[in-house]
């Protein structure tokens, strides 16, 4: 079973509470796959060609398909298995915009996509979206062998693309691109940046990609320095989070700098700054500074840093959205 990625405070980060076996060993038995797929209890998740599913007209949850209803509109379209809960097996479909729009309308349905999802939909709904979002992804990414660049065929229940060519027949597995994001600490200040495109004010965390040959805590210690031109010393894991966007992993991580010294090195951020929990405080109260929305790590990172100073960013911004 696949436990949740939690913080220091217990409480799951968003789309990684979904507890589901996603049943591996059964994704090359057609006859298992077949007989789940015949249950009435299972359930289908659609997938649009932008990554949006459905959701119910009037409500923040997924839009299940039964098998009946599969048949009935969607029998074209091969199931991908996700996984098992509490007995009922979990499938995906892959749609286009026209099969959505005419699935949206005979059910009263509304489309929704993943960040939508991630701040309003239980953590099983929530988690399972993902899940089938960053799979439907790598699928339609993943239409021919990256070798001899024959056409390739899904196999292993939608979990394997094998090469057609007799002479190839290479397996290509689902990829995920590992990230690192960090909250820096130097002497009761934190490290946030902003990037040219973001709403006015809006600052978060640090983050960038894991390079070939890196480890993490490298790769935390070359991104701040790149980024804010800031020595990290101390360097300590703090929870994870998919982030099928489309296929990324997110490795949190806490973090302590040598100084307060801030020197640029490249152009991805417009500005870095130091903000002690009081500048939090007074920033989100007089609207001069938005913090990363609470679907993301960044915004758990800055949740427990300020909490363990006897600081509540829930508070902080629930005071000014009521």
């Amino acid at each position: 079973m696949q436990a949740a990625a939690r913080g220091r405070e217990g409480q799951a980060n968003t789309f990684a509470g979904m507890i589901l076996d996603r049943v591996s060993e059964h994704r090359d038995d057609p006859a298992w796959v077949a007989a789940r797929l015949a249950e009435p209890g299972t359930r289908f998740i659609v997938v649009g060609p932008s990554g949006e599913t459905l959701k119910v007209a009037n409500g923040d949850a997924l839009w299940w398909l039964d098998d009946i209803t599969r048949q009935q509109h969607l029998a074209q379209l091969t199931p991908t298995l996700l996984g098992v809960a509490d007995d009922r097996a979990y499938f995906m479909l892959v749609a286009d915009a026209e099969l959505m729009k005419a699935l949206a309308d005979g059910a009263a349905a509304t489309s929704v996509d993943l960040r939508r999802a991630g701040l309003s939909f239980n953590p099983f709904d929530a988690g399972l979206f993902a899940y089938a979002k960053g799979l439907a992804h790598w699928q339609n990414e993943t239409r021919h062998c990256a070798y001899c660049g024959a056409p390739g065929v899904l196999v292993a229940s939608g979990h394997r693309v094998r090469c057609t060519s007799e002479s190839c027949g290479r397996l290509h597995f689902p990829r995920t691109d590992a990230a690192i994001i960090v909250i820096v600490e130097h002497e009761g200040a934190c490290l946030l940046g902003r990037q040219r495109t973001w709403p006015p004010g809006r600052f978060s965390t640090l983050a960038g990609f894991i390079e070939p040959g890196e480890s993490l805590e490298d790769a935390v210690r070359r991104e701040v320095a790149e980024e804010a031109g800031v020595e990290v010393l101390d360097v300590h894991y703090h929870s994870s989070q998919p982030w099928p966007m489309p296929a990324s992993l997110m490795v949190g991580f806490t973090a302590f700098a040598r100084s307060r010294d801030i020197r640029y090195r490249d152009q991805e951020l417009e500005e870095a700054r130091w903000f002690t929990p009081e500048d939090i405080r007074q920033g989100i109260a007089d609207g001069s500074l938005l913090v990363s929305p609470s679907v993301s790590v960044s915004y758990r990172l800055l949740e427990h840093w300020l909490a363990d100073r006897g600081y509540d960013l829930g508070a902080m911004v629930a005071a000014v959205t009521r």
